[in-house]
């Protein structure tokens, strides 16, 4: 398939042919991952910039590792670190790091369209890398790629997301990524973290956890967003884990082999209880493992696609 994308910002605007081609080029790389000498040349000569405007460890560290590893130059840059602290704007900010002739922007911003009014004005190639409530598309390709590994196909499966769905730009991702791929899925969280006309993306809604993972053959948990809450949107945080959080019990209500699954970082005890996080069948390590793999296949495409070169 040729696929060179110049920019990658969202999962709404990919194909499931696009997406299965990222998959499997994410599956080709994940080999050097295992390797003794983690490196190949394949962007040798190219400079990427991660421009992080909120705190990040997962993202931000394996978009980094992703570089280096395709031998990239690549350089980071935080918000509290930049002249944003000055009163400096995002588009001046970015305009003034293209200036500099970087090849890939890697961009994680608070407000929704961050990455599209950057991809508009600027001439490198911009990755999303989770902009305010609305995409994060290497997050739900990781997903992708995680339950493709455990499950073999994602077409016929049951993927259940709960939690804070309001304010999570990694369940829009993941509903538009998992629907085109042929899963089947399903949302719960309180009705204060749900918001309207979220079935119309494809999506069965639910207003509890037990409905919404019974016979799953996947149970995605999400953190609550406190510090997009405008509000204190639950009574409090014991009761949202009575409630919607994961344990044990709960989790003989899906398939004797569902996999458990979290985008990180995860708050013990209130979405997933430790010994859920701690068992047998979650796979989150295996996402972030996963992550190395598909943001070297993002950058591998948006900067050309070039050939892979072995050692």
């Amino acid at each position: 398939m040729n696929f060179n994308p110049k920019h990658i910002l969202g999962i709404q605007e990919l194909s499931a042919e696009e997406l299965t081609f990222i998959l499997d080029t994410a599956e080709s790389f994940k080999e050097i991952n295992t390797r003794k000498i983690k490196k190949v040349p394949t962007l040798r000569g190219k400079t990427i910039v991660n421009l992080f405007f909120e705190a990040s460890t997962r993202t931000r560290t394996s978009f980094e590792v992703a570089g280096k590893r395709l031998s990239a130059d690549t350089i980071n840059i935080s918000a509290s670190s930049s002249s944003v602290v000055k009163g400096e704007t995002l588009q001046d900010t970015a305009q003034n790091i293209e200036a500099m002739h970087p090849d890939i922007i890697v961009v994680r911003h608070g407000a929704s369209g961050a990455c599209h009014y950057l991809a508009e004005r600027l001439n490198c190639s911009v990755i999303n890398a989770g902009d305010g409530t609305h995409e994060h598309p290497s997050q739900a390709l990781l997903d992708a790629l995680t339950i493709r590994q455990h499950k073999g196909q994602i077409a016929g499966l049951t993927v259940a997301i709960v939690g804070d769905i309001t304010h999570s730009r990694v369940v829009r991702s993941n509903i538009y990524c998992l629907s085109k791929l042929g899963a089947k899925v399903r949302i719960a969280g309180p009705g204060t973290m749900l918001p309207p006309g979220l079935d119309r993306l494809g999506c069965e809604v639910y207003r509890n956890i037990e409905d919404a993972i019974r016979d799953a053959d996947c149970v995605m948990m999400l953190r609550i967003q406190r510090e997009r809450q405008g509000a204190s949107l639950i009574p409090s945080v014991r009761e949202y884990a009575r409630y919607f959080g994961l344990n044990e019990k709960k989790l003989t209500l899906a398939k004797k082999d569902a996999i458990v699954m979290h985008p990180g970082p995860i708050n013990r005890g209130v979405e997933l209880a430790s010994s859920v996080a701690d068992g047998p069948q979650n796979v989150i390590l295996d996402q972030v493992e996963n992550g190395v793999a598909v943001r070297m296949a993002l950058l591998y495409l948006v900067a050309g696609g070039e050939k892979l070169q072995q050692d």
